[in-house]
């Protein structure tokens, strides 16, 4: 073979390998279509920002709070709390976030804006027009916070469970892929379906869940786009902290909650203290014995917070 031939052969090496975490994800992962969405539960909205997968759970004349997950796993994270809130007479909404679960992967940046329109628009679509009650897990509780801050009138309380926006999430190995642009988002790609996979298995492997939940986290790492999504919320939404929004929400005197998990690994309970400066009026409970899973694992405990919670005035 000449030196051209050599030369080309590399060449076609490195476009190979540049280009393969973009090919696994077109040629082995699933595309969110009506296909893959054949066995969801709940209803699509047909919204301008994407496909929106949501689920109404308790009596239609009951108060509106809205769930919002995190930012691995899907609206399916709050079941239980679900099921215990429409017990007790309420009507909750949850959904898939874009780039999760059975909704859309629209590409862009997956900042604070791009998550609100989403959430002002599936509003709109279900005709939701009074003040709610809004709870975010995670990421889910950026999510609201943002919202909440912006849209004071629209949100009557605010519960936050394991919320991230008090600090940047990432760290690490993490923080240096996100802060890599290119090659960051290519090793990225590579390896973190793999990785989530793996974390999918914690739910029955130390939490005792049933393998379908197992299934449903790991089913994410298949969905075409998930990786990329994900990459971009820790570049956007999840860089920084909510400071401004949290000061905001307590000049509003919007009533807050932050429910803690006292053995949490991703949000550390640390971040307690950092809401308690900027928000000295936001109750907030820590739930013994619980890591980030709490949604799934104590649901009953959320619930119960927030119960106490309300009765106590809020």
């Amino acid at each position: 073979m000449t030196w051209w031939g050599v030369i080309l052969v590399l060449a076609g090496l490195g476009v190979l390998v540049a280009l393969w975490p973009r090919l696994v994800d077109l040629l082995f992962h699933e595309k969110m279509d009506a296909a893959a969405r054949a066995d969801a539960p709940g209803q699509f909205a047909q919204l301008p920002c994407g496909v929106t997968h949501y689920r109404w759970d308790g009596p239609e004349d009951g108060p509106i709070t809205v769930l919002v997950h995190g930012q691995t796993t899907p609206c399916f994270v709050w079941d239980g709390v679900a099921r215990l809130l429409a017990a007790r007479g309420e009507r909750v909404l949850r959904y898939d976030l874009l780039g999760r679960g059975y909704s859309d992967r629209p590409s862009g940046a997956q900042d604070a804006e791009f998550f609100l329109r989403q959430l002002d628009a599936l509003l709109a679509d279900q005709k939701v027009t009074g003040p709610v009650t809004m709870m975010g897990f995670s990421m889910g509780g950026a999510i609201s916070a943002s919202y909440a801050a912006t849209r004071p009138g629209r949100v009557a309380r605010l519960v936050l469970v394991a919320p991230a926006g008090m600090g940047g999430v990432g760290t690490g190995w993490l923080r240096a892929l996100r802060d890599a642009d290119g090659p960051g988002m290519w090793l990225f790609r590579l390896i973190y379906p793999g990785m989530h996979r793996r974390a999918g298995r914690v739910l029955t492997r130390d939490h005792g869940l049933p393998e379908a939940l197992e299934r449903a986290q790991q089913r994410e790492a298949d969905l075409r786009g998930f990786a990329p999504g994900v990459m971009s919320s820790l570049r956007h939404l999840l860089r920084g902290d909510l400071v401004v929004e949290h000061r905001a929400l307590a000049q509003a005197g919007v009533p807050v909650l932050a429910i803690w998990a006292a053995e949490d690994r991703d949000i550390p309970l640390s971040r307690r203290e950092v809401l308690a400066e900027w928000n000295p009026q936001a109750g907030q409970v820590t739930v013994p014995g619980a890591d980030h899973w709490l949604p799934l694992t104590h649901p009953q405990a959320v619930v119960e917070a927030v119960t106490d919670w309300q009765a106590g005035g809020a």
